[in-house]
């Protein structure tokens, strides 16, 4: 009868966020109503219900950059935290396919509440969707002019154009980009695309540009801003976050818990992408309150000996990338957070 009683609630707590949550998530909220259960009764009933989150796909590229373009310093280095609001944001741009054709969207994420504070479409990549959600954000925020605040994206050539370098000066905002072809040094940015096409995007066929902006403006303002509860906010929502910062009623440990999770992720982070930055010795320079980052081999431009032209080995045949037609079940259907 208690499975009973469970299940019923686990379903409505799963149709509720759309068919997003997993296990995890569920689990979060049934605590937060004050229900005694474990994680692993809620994934083995989600299991036997045949109930389940849903999971990222793979990622295409979308940054082109202009090699003749300046480009600012990295002021972030993959550090991805902030003291407060409107301290650091990040932004970045992504396609979306319609029936009609391509859909582009960019966004601006505050790295303190991990709030999409603006966002826009458009169908046509240029830096005029680019400054329109730079000004969204700044008539909705309204930071104060005197660089305290660090606007991070990465090397595409919309983020690099005249146009919005000009309007970050004029607003006193620091310029920050990453190393070029390295999607770590945005990784914040990157998240958020990973979320909204595999909660939002994935799951549904839009036939026009307009229905696909519709469906991006009920998740986003409707679900992930409001509702949508994230582990390093102490299972709280973007919007809840701040509102308890503004509140005052943040803890020690829920900033230590957010720094703690960003440490984490920029842990795994380096340990399967090091950072290209490195000193001669080959080891990058940790960041304050960070661990030692993991050493890397010497990039080409180092080796004293350059290398031939490669040559592929005779007794293997030619290499095939696998299609998503090819990936597994498990892989499509597993569980996600």
């Amino acid at each position: 009868m208690r499975d009973g009683e469970l299940l019923a609630r686990i379903c409505e707590v799963h149709e509720a966020s759309g068919g997003v949550y997993g296990s995890p998530r569920i689990h979060a909220v049934l605590r937060r109503e004050g229900e005694a259960v474990s994680r692993k009764r809620v994934e083995r009933l989600m299991r036997e219900a045949g109930i389940a989150g849903v999971a990222p796909a793979r990622k295409i590229r979308t940054t082109v950059p202009n090699p003749a373009d300046r480009l600012s310093d990295d002021l972030v280095k993959r550090n991805f935290t902030a003291e407060g609001p409107d301290r650091l944001w990040v932004t970045d741009l992504t396609v979306i396919p319609t029936g009609e054709g391509p859909l582009w969207l960019a966004s601006i994420r505050d790295a303190f509440s991990r709030r999409v504070i603006a966002w826009e479409t458009s169908d046509i990549a240029d830096a005029d969707l680019v400054c329109a959600v730079l000004e969204y954000a700044l008539r909705s925020r309204r930071p104060p002019a005197d660089n305290t605040l660090i606007h991070h994206a990465d090397h595409g050539s919309q983020y690099t154009s005249i146009k919005l370098t000009t309007r970050l000066i004029r607003s006193g905002i620091r310029a920050s980009m990453g190393t070029v072809g390295d999607s770590y040094d945005n990784a914040l940015a990157e998240n958020l695309w990973s979320v909204i096409k595999t909660e939002c995007v994935r799951r549904t066929e839009f036939a026009t540009r307009a229905e696909a902006n519709q469906a991006l403006f009920a998740y986003l303002d409707g679900f992930y801003n409001t509702r949508r509860i994230q582990k390093g906010l102490g299972w709280r929502s973007p919007d809840e976050f701040e509102a308890a910062h503004h509140a005052g009623a943040l803890t020690g440990q829920d900033l230590a818990r957010l720094a703690e999770t960003a440490q984490r992720r920029r842990a795994r982070r380096e340990a399967a992408h090091p950072d290209p930055r490195a000193d001669a010795a080959g080891t990058t320079s940790p960041a304050a309150g960070s661990t030692p980052a993991t050493p890397t081999s010497p990039r080409r431009s180092d080796r004293e000996e350059p290398r031939g032209p490669r040559q592929r080995p005779s007794s293997t045949a030619k290499r095939v990338h696998p299609s998503r037609r090819t990936l597994t079940t498990t892989r499509k259907s597993r569980s996600a957070g």
